[in-house]
């Protein structure tokens, strides 16, 4: 290679360094190739999440013509593991494996489970629909099979999610953490984008036997995805298959955990700031549609814009995260991003602003990135040692199970307003109005909760101290 030829491939390395999101991410002890591929975990899984509360919701509803209750019932029944979520986090801190691994088993265990309840999905829902020949299938088959598939994918994503960030954990220098943290959950965006994107596409002309090849093609998937970013992460230690020390129980190590400084405030704040960030997710489309007037294609580019919005706020904040700034700090400015926000939200109803409705619904996906990052890499950074997994779990289940009860809240608060027997004083928007307004008493109540940690946590958390 010649002298410019070096110059120029200088030149374009640190282009790609200074202006592709999170390439700086990349460490000698975790280069950025290894990082990309562990990341795919997250595309898996951004998969599954499109899949559950996006593509089948709409088919099993419209095109399948299963009750909207029923529907219901199954996409929420992932939900049911995401409180265990700690308790995976702990059992991968303690694994002991015949071949010295820690995490690997867990993910690579997710990923079947994942892969068996998709394998078998598409056909429950053609027999819980008694579409076609399935029609003489017997009814108790199709609920049976369709609960048995939603709960098999709920248990594999959480699973894969909470082990494979722990793994990432593990790999990844502190100083690199805020920033491997941010690219982890900008390919978990772009996983749903795009996949929410083909799968619209291969759908657009139904057919049963479409649908068995779309989720099918996305179990095979699963499996290709995570034995890719599995493939050489996990360093193989004999010791820990011949370790007799009894680990500590469950109970041991949760009561360790909430001893620490403040834990319980740190995941009651994490629990109030996902609750506000989430309860509008069923809403702002039908806001758009019912208040608005704009049109289904015109609602359905809100998730781009919520999603960019998402994106922007990792990047600032696993870029300031990494220089040693204050999580909690970060993650309040995230809460307070999100006040304005759902302001804006309501005031594009009086002012018949779609440009303001566009705003403030970008805003939403900033303040919840800023939010998002800021307390899980709090979380990274203040757990106790021996126990990444079981911390990792924790904020998990929390925010899980707070958005999970919240887009239910939302909902419910909708339909109870519009129904009661008052005047509406701002016309059809009065009920959605009156959940963004909750919203916003959530937020502060989140920096209420989160203000003493600012006080007790500055910029001498570990993340500054390793990269003074």
């Amino acid at each position: 290679m010649n002298r410019f030829s070096q110059k120029a491939m200088r030149a374009w390395a640190g282009l790609g360094t200074r202006f592709l999101p999170f390439a700086d991410s990349a460490t000698p002890e975790l280069p950025l190739p290894r990082l990309l591929r562990l990341s795919l975990f997250q595309v898996s899984v951004g998969m599954a999440l499109v899949l559950l509360v996006g593509t089948l919701n709409r088919v099993m509803i419209v095109e399948l013509g299963v009750p909207a209750s029923l529907v219901g019932i199954m996409i929420s029944l992932p939900l049911i593991f995401a409180p265990l979520r700690a308790v995976i986090g702990f059992r991968s801190d303690n694994h002991h494996s015949a071949l010295g691994w820690r995490r690997v088993p867990f993910i690579w265990k997710g990923a079947l489970l994942q892969f068996g309840g998709l394998s078998i999905m598409p056909f429950a829902l053609l027999v819980l629909a008694g579409a076609g020949n399935a029609s003489q299938a017997p009814a108790w088959l199709g609920y049976a099979g369709a609960g048995a598939a939603f709960l098999l994918v709920g248990a594999g994503l959480h699973t894969i999610q909470t082990v494979g960030l722990a793994l990432a954990t593990d790999l990844a220098p502190t100083q690199a953490q805020p920033k491997v943290v941010g690219l982890m959950y900008v390919m978990l965006l772009v996983g749903m984008i795009v996949c929410a994107q083909l799968f619209g596409a291969l759908l657009a002309d139904f057919t049963p036997g479409r649908l068995v090849q779309v989720i099918q093609g996305a179990a095979v998937a699963t499996m290709v995805l995570n034995s890719i970013a599995l493939w050489k992460q996990e360093a193989r230690k004999p010791s820990r298959a011949q370790n007799t020390v009894r680990p500590p129980s469950f109970r041991e190590s949760w009561a360790s955990f909430t001893s620490g400084e403040n834990a319980i405030r740190r995941l009651v704040a994490i629990g109030l700031g996902t609750m506000a960030f989430s309860m509008e997710d069923i809403l702002l489309e039908p806001y758009g549609g019912q208040v608005l007037g704009l049109t289904v294609g015109q609602t359905t580019r809100l998730t781009a814009a919520l999603a960019i919005g998402g994106l922007f706020g990792f990047a600032l904040a696993s870029r300031v995260l990494s220089r040693g700034a204050d999580p909690f700090r970060m993650a309040c400015y995230g809460a307070l991003a999100g006040i304005p926000a759902f302001a804006a939200v309501i005031l594009a109803a009086p002012f018949d602003s779609t440009l303001l409705f566009g705003f403030g619904t970008m805003m939403i996906g900033f303040g919840a990135g800023l939010f998002g990052h800021g307390t899980l890499t709090a979380t990274m950074n203040l757990a106790p040692e021996n126990q990444t997994g079981l911390a990792l779990g924790a904020w998990g289940a929390v925010q899980a199970s707070a958005a999970g009860l919240a887009i239910a809240m939302g909902g419910v608060i909708r339909d109870v307003v519009a129904g009661l027997p008052i005047q509406q004083p701002f016309g059809p928007a009065t009920s959605y109005d009156a959940v963004y307004g909750l919203e916003m008493l959530l937020l502060l109540a989140a920096i209420a909760v989160m203000a003493p940690l600012l006080r007790r946590s500055p910029e001498s958390a570990p993340a500054a101290q390793t990269s003074a």
